[in-house]
């Protein structure tokens, strides 16, 4: 009724109720890995495992967080994967083994990342071509360059690099997850990310108001492709070695966690929250099929299916309840 008035806890869910969801997912999915571990292995999980699963969904978050923000422009980064092969390629090959070198080689990576970042805006953006069409060349592209730099799986990241990034004794990764979440909470006021949603809901209504359209998209493909250059680092870091093809993956899983975390495909609405913790839900569905004994041969087909439900359930309540408010 047009006279009833929302509590604001109604208000606040509705708004914020991709995040939600995908918060109440994450939380199904701890529940059912620690049940399924306890009858597999007879304990509870430790600190081991925590530790292994931050450590192995920190390259999916920032790879998460590159695609939310080409996401929320109404696009979408297929290349996102090809810029994770690249990156861990060149950290295998070139990370050297002075913390000075590696320092630099690090930045040089993540310059490359938003370097090519900057080429996929720019195709887009003042090239007027369409996202899908821009990142699926320049993925293959990416893919081709990886392999140059690093023919055959090898190299090695420096011991001390991965203590940095995927430290196996405490937790560090969670500190990055929290600044992974610091760093969207900050940028969601600055007029750059109103932009990046302005220009997702209705592009020319935004240029009516004085959005360059053109600007916005080039620095979020640019800070995209920065955070799949990160994604690079902190997979060679985890795996202590490069491999040219272990990041096709990301391009995939990066959708899922968004679509997880409550943020339209059609752009201009989602908080990169909800892709942190999507990122989360998509590693605890492997860990749960791994410790469920699964048939390695049939793991991507439980994974794939487990994923599409999650996301079916997700998008439906979603849209039921935003279908509530807007009634």
């Amino acid at each position: 009724m047009a006279g009833r008035s929302r509590s604001p806890l109604a208000h606040a869910l509705a708004r914020e109720v991709g995040l939600v969801l995908v918060s109440v997912l994450l939380a199904a999915a701890v529940l059912l890995y620690v049940g399924i571990y306890l009858a597999s292995q007879q304990r509870l999980p430790g600190s081991c495992e925590l530790i292994t699963t931050v450590n192995n969904t920190l390259p999916l978050i920032f790879a998460a967080l590159a695609q939310a923000l080409v996401v929320m422009t109404r696009g979408l980064d297929l290349s996102v994967g090809g810029m994770v092969d690249l990156t861990n390629a060149l950290a295998a090959q070139y990370l050297g083994a002075t913390p000075a070198h590696a320092l630099a080689v690090a930045a040089g990576i993540l310059l490359i990342g938003a370097v090519l970042g900057f080429l996929n805006g720019a195709l887009v953006a003042w090239g007027r071509l369409q996202p899908i069409l821009v990142t699926l060349a320049t993925l293959s592209i990416f893919q081709g360059l990886a392999i140059w730099v690093l023919p055959q799986p090898g190299g090695s990241v420096p011991e001390f690099f991965s203590r940095w990034l995927a430290n196996t004794t405490w937790p560090v990764g969670l500190l990055y997850t929290l600044a992974a979440a610091l760093f969207w909470l900050a940028f969601r006021r600055t007029p750059l990310c109103i932009a990046v949603l302005a220009i997702g809901n209705d592009e020319n209504a935004a240029a009516a108001h004085g959005i360059s359209p053109v600007r916005t998209k080039l620095a979020a493909y640019t800070l995209g492709g920065t955070f799949s250059a990160l994604a690079g680092l902190f997979l060679a870091a985890t795996a202590t070695a490069g491999d040219a093809t272990t990041g096709n993956g990301y391009t995939l899983t990066s959708i899922v966690a968004v679509v997880l975390g409550g943020i339209s495909l059609f752009g201009g609405r989602g908080s990169a929250l909800g892709a942190i913790l999507g990122a989360y839900v998509t590693t605890m569905i492997v860990n749960i099929l791994f410790f469920a004994h699964i048939d390695p041969l049939y793991q991507a087909f439980y994974e794939g299916l487990f994923l599409v439900i999650a996301v079916v359930l997700a998008e439906g309540v979603g849209r039921l309840i935003r279908g509530r408010r807007a009634a």
